[in-house]
């Protein structure tokens, strides 16, 4: 009885608060009619439609609005949006740029000390049982799983943590596109501008400017006046309910401008504008306090309009109305929106499109190897700084076994951690390959039993986190993109191109000097050098299995890059080509030709760079210099051949532009890993033994690098079509000869070698097992030696005659007359 009094009390108590909320809801309600606006309500937001322009379909009902505290719970500050406690404005993550006045409605009063006191000792005693009881059951539960637990570290991280639900975060509306440019420049005007270079085009988030100030590629756009009546307005084409609008400063080197205060206005014609109201009070948002971060404005009401303005009210003392921006909002259904077509649907391959945390991305990728265990395998070839490890998905007909003949291929994606599209395309690669291979389709089945595949999606799974954490928009340019310890990981292998050329440049015969194989500095190797255990961890994956092609996958431009990286003479910017430059030339265009994204035509330039008058390639020299990067390193430490793919302006796109890109690359992805079947290939054998010859190096004429074949004695070069040269030797074997013809088609040539001991080779062995010396070899042996001396001879002979030949001329008459 004295239970029920109690929730009796309760249930009063919350009647008294929704009766008081309610009359504030009707306060807000009558404000709005005031201001000739009707509104309509869904079950978690409420939507301003401004009158003019009224589609039919969208007629109002009478309903109470939801104040902004309301929205907070149920939307997008709710504990899954972007200000709630998971969400990239919660904690740890960016300050939200809030409208200023807020009236905070009433909340829920507590039981008054009269409620209290009919609490009894009873009750107390009962409830401190029941919490011991579940404290016990708890303990119980938390004992059983640690014994269920398999002692295996996969089974270890799999099992409890994978079970956690990690809850999605996710900002209310999508953002329009003004960083991924599916806004075109169309349809951003402003009041005013400075200078082209300055113009409306130029207000997108994250939009980088060149290097020179005045050009017509500037970090931002910048109003002409100083005054508040300036703005920059988006055309959304269509009915769209606003969320919220996320800003920026400008991207300088010389100078510092943002905007530290402003004003949202929405309209259906661009001609009658309504200022975002908070409550009777016209809404003032919070902006910057510096030129990068990102910050989160969100409307007290979601609004639905087809056209917002951004109108500055205050800025940086010391500068100028500048701003870069995004804007969140969801397209509304209207039939009466003859002109423009339903969006997109995407991708129709039915994938996993959405951003993956650590967890999640175990989770998917145990999904994989669960669905096609006969042909994927997961392991790990290190952890990053914090403990994180670094996954690889092996996708082979007989996977986890290096077969003799069958080339090996990786994708490493996530070097930098906010560059989040290469990972996503890397794990939806994975699960395309599987479902395809399931399938039947024939492509897809030759590919994986003719090649073993490797997948690394997060190569910096430590920055990935710190980006993930802030979101898709609010992770800024920089935001995760370095190591833990705050190393750029793709400057931090070791340089060995100056190694290269400063040895070339030193000897006498270049010839002579190493073109492939170039061991690691000694400094590179003491424990005090400053390289990342996710580094160390690569390095040591690469000579671990003889990879022949690889690409790594980056974002924030859309361009194929392909080394060398590093430029001679630390010069900023200088076409540096490889000895295989034709054949990288041919990497980069196969993988930017079939990628619909590169080959629109009508596709504007990300940032301030042209990429598409070099056919969307670029050496990575004549771009800017890396030093230490990874594709340098790979080329001149290994087989391996590697180019950069930099797939969209958005380095980290928001989730649903995901299916729009996987389509992107889905043909790239899959005929880049058909080249690593180009060229020549081949197994060099023991010509006694049969036995493959490991480290046999094997080079090409007119091709000033070297490959070395692998422990089975299985090489590949990658080769143009054409008819080559190839010399193949191997320490205490004669060198052999053969000429090989490549065709058009990706299928390799095989040319395989058999080579012959040396006699004085055989000699070592055999004394090194004691064993008797044969006739035969005692004769090859004593001709061997015979041709060394004959040979010996006629050389100090013609030395000798040389000299005689200077002395006779020193002593003839005309010489002493000189």
């Amino acid at each position: 009885m004295e239970k029920c009094v109690c929730v009796l009390v309760l249930v009063l108590a919350l009647d008294a608060s929704m009766a008081q909320t309610h009359n504030t809801h009707a306060e807000t309600h009558n404000n709005n009619n005031n201001n000739n606006t009707t509104t309509t309500t869904t079950t978690a937001h409420t939507y301003l439609i401004f009158n003019t322009s009224l589609s039919p379909t969208l007629t109002p009902t009478e309903s109470v609005s939801v104040d902004l505290q309301e929205t907070r719970t149920h939307g997008p500050d709710g504990p899954h949006g972007p200000d709630g406690p998971h969400g990239p404005g919660g904690a740890g993550g960016p300050t939200r740029g809030t409208p200023t006045a807020v009236t905070t409605p009433t909340s829920a009063k507590a039981p008054t000390g009269t409620d209290r006191e009919e609490t009894t000792a009873k009750d107390r005693e009962e409830t401190t049982e029941k919490k011991e009881e579940e404290k016990n059951r708890k303990e119980e539960t938390t004992e059983i799983k640690k014994k269920e637990k398999k002692n295996s570290k996969e089974e270890e991280e799999s099992d409890d943590d994978d079970e956690e639900e990690d809850e999605t975060k996710h900002l209310d509306c999508p953002p329009l596109g003004l960083e991924s440019l599916r806004v075109d420049d169309s349809q951003m005007q402003a009041s005013s501008y400075q200078r082209t270079g300055l113009g409306p085009h130029r207000g997108r988030l994250n939009i980088q400017s060149g290097i020179e100030d005045g050009d017509l590629y500037d970090g931002a756009w910048c109003a002409e006046f100083k005054d508040r009546h300036q703005w920059l307005e988006v055309d959304a084409i269509h009915l769209t309910r606003f969320t919220g609008v996320i800003l920026q400063g400008r991207n300088s080197i010389w100078s510092w401008d943002w905007v530290q205060t402003y004003k949202v206005q929405l309209s259906n014609d661009s001609i009658s504008w309504k200022t975002c109201m908070n409550g009777t009070q016209e809404a003032i948002f919070e902006g910057n306090q510096g030129p990068e971060t990102p910050v989160l404005g969100l409307l007290p009401v979601p609004t639905v309009a087809r056209f917002i303005r951004i109108n500055p009210q205050t800025w940086y003392s010391n500068g100028t109305i500048c701003l870069r921006a995004e804007i969140l909002g969801c397209r509304v259904h209207d039939p009466d929106d003859v002109f423009y077509p339903e969006e997109e649907q995407g991708s129709r391959d039915g994938l996993d499109f959405r951003h993956h945390n650590y967890k999640e991305m175990r989770k998917l990728m145990k999904s994989v190897t669960e669905e096609c265990p006969d042909i994927t395998r997961i392991y790990t070839i290190g952890k990053s700084y914090t403990g994180l490890k670094l996954y690889v998905m092996e996708i082979s007909d007989n996977p986890g076994k290096h077969e003799l003949g069958e080339p090996e291929f990786r994708y490493v994606a996530g070097m930098h951690g906010n560059e989040a599209l290469g990972r996503e395309l890397v794990l939806t690669l994975m699960q395309y390959l599987c479902r395809q291979y399931k399938k039947g389709n024939q492509r897809i089945v030759r590919l994986v039993k003719e090649t073993r595949i490797h997948l690394l999606p997060s190569m910096n799974p430590d920055g990935y986190e710190v980006a993930y954490e802030k979101g898709s928009e609010l992770a800024g340019w920089a935001d995760g993109r370095y190591s833990f310890e705050g190393i750029d990981l793709n400057h931090n292998f070791p340089d060995l191109n100056n190694i290269m050329w400063d040895s070339q440049e030193a000897a006498a015969d270049k010839s002579k000097v190493s073109n492939h194989y170039i061991p690691i500095p000694e400094y590179y190797t003491q424990e005090d050098a400053t390289v990342a255990p996710e580094t160390r961890a690569v390095i040591s994956w690469m000579q671990d299995i003889p990879f022949v092609l690889s690409a790594n996958l980056h974002g924030g431009e859309v361009v194929v890059t392909y080394p060398f990286d590093c430029t001679r003479d630390w010069a900023p910017q200088e076409d540096t080509p490889t000895a295989d430059n034709a054949f990288f030339r041919w990497l980069a265009t196969v993988y930017a030709s079939t990628n619909l994204m590169m080959v629109n035509p009508d596709r504007r330039i990300c940032h301030y760079e042209d990429f598409q008058s070099h056919n969307n390639i670029i050496n990575g020299g004549a771009w800017h210099t890396v030093p230490g990067s990874m594709n340098d390193f790979s080329y001149l430490h290994t087989n391996c051949f590697e180019v950069t793919v930099e797939l969209s302006c958005d380095k980290f796109p928001h989730a649903s532009e995901l299916p729009f890109e996987w389509e992107n690359n889905k043909e790239s992805l899959l005929v880049y890993m058909e080249q690593v079947h180009r060229g020549i290939k081949g197994v060099v054998r023991d010509k006694l033994t049969r036995k493959g010859i490991p480290d046999a190096i094997i080079k090409v004429e007119d091709h000033d690098h070297d490959i070395r074949s692998a422990a089975d004695g299985d090489y590949w070069r990658l080769l143009n079509p054409g008819e080559y040269k190839v010399v193949v030797w191997a320490e205490g074997y004669f060198p052999s000869m053969r000429r090989c013809n490549v065709g058009l088609e990706p299928h390799a040539t095989v040319c395989d070698f058999t080579l012959t001991k040396t006699p004085i080779q055989r000699l070592k062995e055999i004394r090194a097992k004691g064993g008797k010396i044969p006739q035969d070899l005692q004769l090859r042996l004593r001709a061997l030696r015979l041709r060394k001396l004959r040979a010996s001879t006629k050389a100090i002979n013609r030395r000798r005659e040389g000299q005689r030949v200077q002395t006779r001329r020193a002593r003839s008459p005309e010489a002493r007359r000189v």
